[in-house]
């Protein structure tokens, strides 16, 4: 039996993808619902290889998504509700056009809800493959938790997105899971490390909400993740607090019993969340006994002893940073951002207070002198205590991402403060810059090499500053040799003597020196025929690729050559000031 010949675009990539408006017809949906089960499902348009053949001849530019996608919604029970949702709003404006109020008021008492808790198990079936997932869900609900009402971001979500992140972070908190902090222009960049998944969020700063004159973004879009997200996130925080033997809904030790004073200076809202971060939470009865006496695990799997000695040390570094701020007190001055230093210090076992007449939640006066280290943001203070370091905020979040504690003589008030690197390189990555204070974290023995050329080279400067009058004065003195006469005959019996010495001894081989030119020159015509060999359709990748290379190199140039020039000026405006004390110090001396 001769098969049935396929005809055209029936076959292939024609086949295997759908247009956006097909799609909608396919599901019977709106727009905005289709796009909505979307986001909800995790479902995205796709890219084909060749756009003519997927778009069945078409040339024009579509949304194509796979088809197999969309059959995998025509069976999401969630449709029903979306259309049950459409019945119901047209009940309501029926019985509100009629002014029929007790129909009205019967159904928005039984109005549908639509529950995505299904949906979350569907695309996370393991705890760790929603952890790995966190990173978007976090820095969104960060974000949601501080905006106001405003249009398309119901009030409930904000509240909602508020709640949440405030229970992660006590969860942060109690499992000692941060590892790194970054300020920046956007937020404060963390990483935490939970269940042995690298997790990074961004949390932005605390200002005044600014309302947008411009519908640049769309915040029913963002709304619909959140609507998601927040689901996933409470998911998450139940799982945590239970296998750290918390209690989830989260219930504290001890309440902050300042919740009558009037707040200044901060919404209520943001001062009741720092207040709760500052507060120890309940165990479980059967944990609640249990300290964290953790140990060095043993490293069965990992053969190689070099790497296995590596693990150990990273372990090791691992439990001292989580005791980091044990046994310190800080005292958070007024114009402190408070929120990410609480957070921070009690994540490391640091205890934090504040002035009680300000903000609610204070555990110590100022005036206790148990407290060891105050954090300040002013060039200087009217009172201070002998008994404790007045450091700026910066030193907290340098020593966390150095893992120790930094000297706090380069954090005084009113110093210039050292540059505020960034923990997140990948330093398997070759095209980056990398500064120069970061190669000296990384190896110190750079550092101790670096002071030793600048103790030496200003030495150098003294000696040339301070001779300078007395060089053109010095003469080096010629030494005369004795040179012996000897005869014209006795040189010619050497001179042979020599020659037959030379014919009669074996000579050692010599080396063959390669010429570095040939050899780069070889290289390059190597590297061109290997371009050559690669295929066709992977040579615009290839390009793409190479330009990225040299962009990234050009970047690094640039940086270096900044960091240069910056230097000399430093250097040049040094060599003035050290000749300008050097005169003043001439003029002063009594003759």
């Amino acid at each position: 039996m001769v098969a049935k010949r396929k005809k055209k675009y029936e076959s292939g990539e024609g086949s295997k993808y759908i247009t956006r408006n097909a799609a909608l017809k396919l599901l019977q949906l709106s727009l905005r619902d289709f796009r909505k089960l979307c986001i909800l499902k995790g479902i995205y348009p796709r890219e084909p290889r060749n756009r003519k053949r997927a778009q069945k001849g078409d040339t024009s530019i579509k949304t194509l998504y796979q088809r197999k996608d969309i059959q995998f919604l025509m069976h999401e029970p969630m449709i029903w509700k979306i259309r049950e949702f459409k019945i119901f709003e047209r009940k309501v404006g029926r019985a509100r056009a009629l002014r029929d109020f007790e129909a009205m008021k019967r159904y928005l008492n039984n109005h549908p809800t639509l529950k995505l808790d299904h949906i979350v198990k569907e695309r996370y079936p393991t705890f760790i493959d929603a952890i790995r997932d966190l990173d978007d869900c976090l820095t969104l609900c960060f974000l949601f938790s501080t905006f106001p009402s405003i249009k398309h971001v119901p009030r409930d979500q904000s509240i909602l997105c508020r709640r949440l992140t405030v229970e992660f972070l006590h969860a942060v908190i109690a499992g000692k899971m941060l590892r790194k902090v970054f300020i920046s222009i956007k937020g404060y960049y963390y990483q935490a490390e939970i269940k042995g998944q690298t997790v990074n969020w961004i949390v932005p700063h605390h200002f005044s909400f600014e309302p947008q004159s411009k519908e640049e973004v769309d915040f029913r879009v963002m709304s619909v993740f959140v609507e998601f997200y927040t689901v996933m996130l409470g998911f998450i925080n139940f799982r945590l607090y239970h296998s750290l033997g918390l209690v989830y809904p989260p219930k504290f030790e001890i309440s902050s019993g300042d919740d009558s004073k009037e707040l200044v200076d901060e919404e209520s809202y943001v001062a009741e969340r720092i207040a709760a971060l500052n507060v120890p939470l309940a165990r479980a009865a059967s944990i609640a006994a249990e300290e964290d006496d953790t140990q060095l695990d043993h490293f069965p799997s990992i053969s190689d002893p070099q790497k296995l000695e590596e693990a150990k040390l990273e372990a090791e570094k691992v439990r001292k940073l989580k005791t980091l701020f044990k046994g310190l007190k800080f005292f958070l001055n007024r114009e402190i951002p408070r929120e990410p230093l609480v957070f921070i210090l009690r994540c490391f076992g640091g205890e934090v207070s504040w002035d009680r007449l300000l903000f609610v939640g204070a555990t110590f006066d100022e005036s206790d002198e148990s407290i060891t280290h105050q954090i300040v943001d002013r060039p200087s203070i009217e009172t201070q205590y002998l008994s404790r370091y007045y450091v700026q905020p910066q030193w907290v979040f340098d020593s966390v991402n150095a893992r120790e504690l930094l000297p706090v003589e380069k954090y005084f008030l009113g110093v210039v403060l050292p540059p505020h690197l960034s923990p997140f390189v990948d330093e398997s990555k070759k095209d980056q810059y990398i500064p120069p204070e970061l190669r000296e974290l990384q190896d110190p023995s750079l550092k101790q090499q670096e002071q030793a050329e600048e103790d030496s080279e200003g030495s150098v400067e003294d000696e040339e500053i301070g001779e300078n009058s007395n060089e053109e004065d010095e003469e080096e003195e010629e030494k005369e040799e004795d040179v012996e006469v000897i005869p014209k005959e006795e040189k010619d019996e050497l001179d042979d003597k020599q020659k037959k010495k030379k014919l009669m001894s074996v000579t050692a081989g010599t080396i063959a020196v390669e010429d570095p030119r040939e050899k780069t020159q070889q290289e390059r015509q190597e590297y061109k025929l290997r371009e050559k060999m690669i295929q066709k359709k992977h040579r615009n990748l290839y390009r793409s690729m190479m330009k990225s290379k040299l962009e990234r190199k050009k970047e690094i140039w640039l940086l270096r050559k900044k960091r240069r020039l910056h230097e000399e000026e430093e250097k040049a405006k040094r060599k003035a000031e050290k000749k300008l004390k050097r005169k003043t110090n001439k003029q002063e001396v009594p003759l």
